[in-house]
């Protein structure tokens, strides 16, 4: 069994960062830039981020349980981003590539009226040696 690293819980309700998105000009060219919404998201649920330190630098598994307050249809995938990208600002996760954090197994969406926000588990996985596919 894979041993859990971390278990946190943000209490916000779950926003992501693709939707809404702004374009805004800075020095002159576009840029795209995440909806205010899922900027104020993002600085709340920082304080929710377990300090650690050192950043986790090795494969694990994140899982997340989105609990969202309605039954609206929603992109696990984008939460999945979204949650991943404010681990990593916060330190908790040195990047979200594939060498650190390696899958997000038994991840999903759920429905909680009056109690949304997102669940989350890290477990360390076992170091595979990769073959390179010829």
């Amino acid at each position: 069994m894979n041993k859990v690293i971390i278990k946190f819980t943000v209490p916000l309700s779950p926003i992501t960062k693709k939707n809404s998105q702004r374009i805004v000009i800075i020095n002159g060219k576009p840029c795209i830039l995440p909806s205010s919404k899922f900027t104020e998201y993002e600085q709340a649920a920082l304080w929710y981020i377990p300090k650690r330190g050192i950043p986790i630098d090795f494969p694990v598994n994140v899982k997340c349980v989105f609990y969202m307050p309605t039954n609206r249809s929603c992109d696990l995938t984008n939460h999945l981003e979204s949650i991943d990208d404010v681990m990593v600002k916060a330190g908790l996760l040195k990047d979200d590539n594939y060498k650190i954090l390696a899958s997000h197994d038994g991840s999903r969406v759920l429905v909680d009226k009056k109690n949304p926000r997102t669940e989350v588990e890290i477990t360390r996985i076992p170091t595979e040696r990769r073959k390179e596919i010829e």
